[in-house]
């Protein structure tokens, strides 16, 4: 994350990204509060406003805790986001890295609405969105970079294993 907070036109928008509060807030420790936008609970809005600001020339990279919330943002994710290049005749083609995790289930389990893996769900859905599962920490960098650098300005979906965070 803190290769992308270098970048200008990047902006890390989502709950606990400037307030401690999940796991994914250790992640972003390094990158300074002036690239951060803390937001409440409202998921689609925040799908919504990470494309508006993706297509005003940010790289927005919009935080989901979990993978269960990303369900709250399905209206903008894939009817909107997902869906723009096509409407617009690719005339429109904004770049949203999208992070979420499957919830770890140790040493506490989170229980049902906190730990489900809908990847392949998400994979058959998304039409333009790159959907990537990081099964290795080694990937984590390489993937992002990629995803930053996307010559095409695809928007990506990383999903992390929750269980990644506590062996750090």
């Amino acid at each position: 994350m803190n290769y992308l907070a270098k970048k200008p036109n990047t902006i890390f928008l989502g709950q606990s990204v400037e307030f401690s509060g999940n796991a994914i807030y250790n992640t972003l420790i390094g990158v300074p509060s002036k690239k951060k936008l803390e937001m409440p609970v409202f998921e689609d809005a925040q799908m919504g406003m990470s494309m508006g600001l993706a297509m005003n020339g940010f790289v927005p990279i919009t935080c989901y805790p979990r993978f269960d919330f990303l369900i709250l943002a399905f209206n903008q994710f894939v009817n909107h986001l997902d869906k723009v290049r096509k409407m617009s005749r690719n005339e429109i083609k904004p770049r949203v890295i999208i992070r979420t995790s499957i919830g770890s289930k140790k040493p506490l389990d989170g229980g049902p609405q906190h730990t489900q893996d809908y990847t392949k769900i998400f994979k058959e859905i998304l039409t333009e969105v790159k959907v990537v599962f990081l099964n290795s920490p080694k990937q984590i960098f390489p993937a992002f970079k990629k995803a930053y650098l996307d010559k095409n300005s695809y928007s990506y979906l990383f999903i992390e294993n929750g269980d990644f965070y506590n062996q750090k």
